[in-house]
């Protein structure tokens, strides 16, 4: 078999492991938290459906690209809760030398490709990459709205936090920002985050 090929593959099926980096929003019709890959695939799925309200045209194969990439560290680096300060001290260290150990499992040019897609989320700079953070943001908390605020009241999420973290989708999408907010002042009206 070609080795280059037999490289891919080898990728490939180190990449199963991200289903089994567990976050903490929890999936519907099951009692358990979303895996990073069930969380990625979800992204990319929202990628056609949302373009249209992207605050700048956007390349949607790209973006699902994106989208499908940004976690994939997360198998040696492990998910970082958004709402966890001490877990984010040092997340970037860890991330980019998980990014260093997975992506030198491939040959160039793949390695460059994947590992710029990673980069260019982290950064946060292109319209792309600011379209999928706001997919990235929006994605768990339509699930928490779903889940009647699991996660949030769980892990005492206070709303300031909340709306800290929506605020980066209007990098992407200002329409998707404003209904952002307005299901985080819903979550806040029904006590589903700790009071400030």
């Amino acid at each position: 078999m070609n080795e280059n090929l037999e490289k891919i593959f080898e990728f490939i099926v180190e990449l199963d492991k991200l289903k089994t980096v567990f976050r903490q929003t929890y999936i519907l019709g099951e009692d358990r938290p979303e895996n990073d890959a069930e969380h990625s695939w979800h992204m990319a799925m929202m990628v056609p459906l949302l373009s249209r309200y992207s605050n700048q045209k956007i390349d949607e194969g790209k973006t699902i690209k994106i989208c499908l990439a940004h976690d994939l560290v997360e198998i040696y680096a492990g998910d970082t809760y958004c709402y966890d300060p001490k877990a984010a001290a040092d997340k970037e260290e860890r991330e980019k030398a998980a990014a260093e150990k997975l992506f030198s499992k491939l040959d160039e040019p793949l390695k460059s490709e994947i590992y710029s897609l990673w980069t260019e989320f982290e950064e946060g700079k292109t319209p792309e990459a600011k379209f999928a953070a706001a997919l990235d943001r929006i994605q768990p908390l339509l699930l928490n709205m779903e889940r009647n605020g699991r996660s949030w009241i769980q892990n005492g999420v206070h709303f300031s936090q909340a709306e800290k973290r929506i605020s980066k989708i209007k990098d992407g999408s200002d329409v998707l920002f404003d209904v952002a907010y307005k299901k985080i002042e819903e979550a806040k009206n029904k006590g589903w985050f700790k009071t400030d």
